[in-house]
């Protein structure tokens, strides 16, 4: 349970530091443009964080319920496979979503798409070195 708990926190603080980067970086800020309209012109930053390490513990604990139906030899692996559901899901799923709703160029889809397979890759790989299931 502790080790759920320390890896948790830290893949939140790592999914924030990384979100952090993505976003903010020039080249982001300048493909991103294209949000600027209807994008808050201000962050809650302690919002942000609490809810980035929520993720963490939310993405362990869905970690550790599909652990044993991860394909894989092993928790990295696992780890591997995981990072590339959630990413499917998460990320893949809305840059879809968004280039067809949306008059969004294809460079700002692709970074995001690329960038977020990135984080979903390095969240996973911790989850996958450091998570096991509990044992009773």
């Amino acid at each position: 349970m502790i080790r759920y708990v320390i890896v948790s926190l830290i893949n939140g603080i790592v999914f924030g530091v990384i979100d952090g980067l993505i976003n903010v970086n020039p080249f982001a800020q300048k493909i991103y443009q294209i949000y600027k309209p209807i994008a808050k012109t201000s962050i809650n930053a302690p919002a942000g964080i609490v809810i980035d390490i929520l993720y963490g513990f939310i993405m362990g604990f869905i970690f550790l319920i599909l652990y044993s139906a991860l394909p894989g030899s092993n928790g990295l692996i696992k780890g591997i496979v995981f990072a590339l559901i959630i990413w499917f899901f998460r990320v893949f799923m809305s840059a879809v979503s968004s280039w067809m709703m949306f008059n969004v160029p294809i460079t700002t889809l692709l970074y995001t798409a690329a960038t977020g397979l990135v984080e979903m890759l390095i969240i996973g790989i911790i989850f996958g070195a450091f998570l096991k299931p509990f044992s009773m």
